[in-house]
């Protein structure tokens, strides 16, 4: 018989003869029957099969072991135990694949930290089948909402010469013999006989690359693999992780921030709406406030917040007697403790934290215009103390920032002087700088790492466990 999946099986109606195929999750049983459930993947929930013990060989239903691979043929009956509407009466079962007792994920419990030894089959667990389910709800929701609001996806460099203004250390990509590198008089290497004639790296960023699209077409988006090589071992970071970078013309600060709040709440709207019986999971097993916290996001606006005003709530929060393991003098660029104070303990619910200082963000950035005393006009008039930056991050509950954002700059004249002013090297800016120089206009972007919202969306707590093969200092296995 052709196979149905087991999400379908748990929503048909019993009396008809069905055929299931996929992994034991557990056997139990006396002398008499056998209760084998089984899952394949489409769903959290199991299908129970229900095994008369005289109907199939004793040699048979050795293998029927945790892990192992069936094809089960029977009737679809209303079930008589509490947990599911239906079972399968079977008549027939096939061991597809055998699963020994090595097997590395037996029914007791183990750690995340052994299940990453183990990335290869720990898909195969509850919890790595519903964060996979959701990851992939995640894309998709990312992709409707772009395609719904008139965004078009756009496909930037994985290979690049820029290195986005130093977002990240990169991975080189070369055919060099590193054995026999060629070097010039003053001892430094050559790229000229190099597969690109020139030194190249994975991207850190599509974001440059973005704006060309933007200025064209007018809304677009990247969806793809960045690459950072930093010896960052956290429970945040990644060397290889996916990036949401949408770059929009005709955008201001406002516009920009309205787009980030409507996206983020459109992305938990979906998970709500589409992965409850996962999200119902992860909610009992991982972080029992989870359903509570997605639906905390989607009530009420966010709360729109400059920096000066931030570090003047911070710093009234340590007058008060409050601890920070790091400062958080204006000038600062803010911890994670610092975000999540702002967000969970003093707002309670998601903040937009704009104008930052120059001095920690990036040369392409929109200067706010500047006061007699060298400070800026920020947000809704708000005055700081030095130069600040248009930029919108929206920090999250138990995250921290999850988007960071700005306006960039589009005047020509301005945006030569700050990178002037940073003593930036311009080699491989030119075909940047063009953008400004024919046809400028105004606009605005920001970045969203794919797997930070997943790890809000599922309560996990470390992002190498949201996706499927963790690339981290060290480890490249899989």
């Amino acid at each position: 018989m052709k196979r149905t999946k087991i999400i379908d099986l748990l929503a048909s109606q019993p009396g008809q003869q069905v055929t299931a195929m996929g992994w034991v999750r557990t056997r139990r049983g006396s002398k008499s029957v056998y209760f084998i459930a089984l899952n394949d993947g489409s769903t959290i929930k199991n299908i129970q099969v229900v095994a008369a013990a005289d109907k199939f060989d004793d040699e048979l239903m050795k293998q029927v072991t945790t892990g192992a691979c069936l094809s089960v043929t029977g009737q679809l009956v209303e079930s008589v135990g509490s947990g599911q509407a239906v079972e399968i009466q079977a008549t027939d079962i096939e061991v597809l694949g055998v699963c020994g007792a090595d097997y590395p994920m037996q029914k007791k419990g183990q750690s995340f930290e052994y299940m990453r030894q183990h990335a290869h089959m720990r898909l195969r667990t509850n919890t790595f089948g519903a964060v996979m389910r959701i990851r992939h709800n995640m894309a998709m929701a990312i992709h409707t909402y772009f395609h719904e609001h008139g965004f078009y996806y756009f496909h930037t460099p994985l290979i690049t010469a820029s290195d986005c203004e130093g977002a990240g250390n990169m991975f080189q990509v070369t055919t060099k013999n590193l054995y026999d590198l060629k070097k010039d008089a003053n001892g430094q290497i050559t790229y000229d006989d190099d597969f690109f004639g020139e030194q190249t790296a994975l991207t850190v960023s599509g974001q440059l690359e973005g704006e060309l699209g933007a200025t064209a077409l007018g809304q677009i988006y990247t969806f793809g693999p960045t690459f950072r090589a930093e010896n960052s071992n956290t429970p945040r970071h990644l060397a290889e992780f996916w990036m949401i970078e949408p770059e929009m013309a005709f955008y201001d600060q406002e516009e920009l921030m309205d787009l980030e709040e409507d996206f983020i709440k459109y992305c938990v709207r979906w998970a709500l709406d589409h992965c409850q019986d996962d999200l119902a999971f992860l909610n009992q097993m991982i972080d029992k406030t989870l359903i509570e916290r997605l639906q905390g996001v989607l009530q009420g606006k966010f709360v729109r917040l400059p920096y000066t005003e931030g570090i003047n709530i911070l710093q009234q929060a340590i007058k008060d007697g409050r601890k920070f393991e790091f400062p958080c003098q204006w000038g600062d660029d803010l911890a994670s403790e610092h975000e999540r104070y702002l967000v969970e303990e003093h707002f309670k619910c998601p903040v937009i934290m704009t104008d930052y200082p120059r001095a920690f963000k990036s040369f392409y950035m929109k200067q706010n215009p500047e006061t007699p005393d060298g400070g800026s006009v920020g947000y809704k008039g708000a005055v700081a103390p030095g130069p600040t930056m248009q930029g919108t991050d929206v920090l999250f509950p138990a995250i921290g920032e999850i988007i960071g954002g700005s306006v960039r700059e589009e005047s020509l004249d301005k945006l030569m002087a700050e990178i002037d002013r940073r003593e930036m090297d311009k080699t491989h800016l030119g075909w940047y700088i063009d953008t400004r120089r024919w046809g400028s206009c105004p606009h605005a972007g920001f970045g969203l790492g794919f797997e930070r919202l997943i790890l809000f969306v599922t309560g996990m707590q470390n992002i190498r466990d949201v996706i499927p093969f963790p690339r981290t200092p060290g480890n490249a296995t899989f």
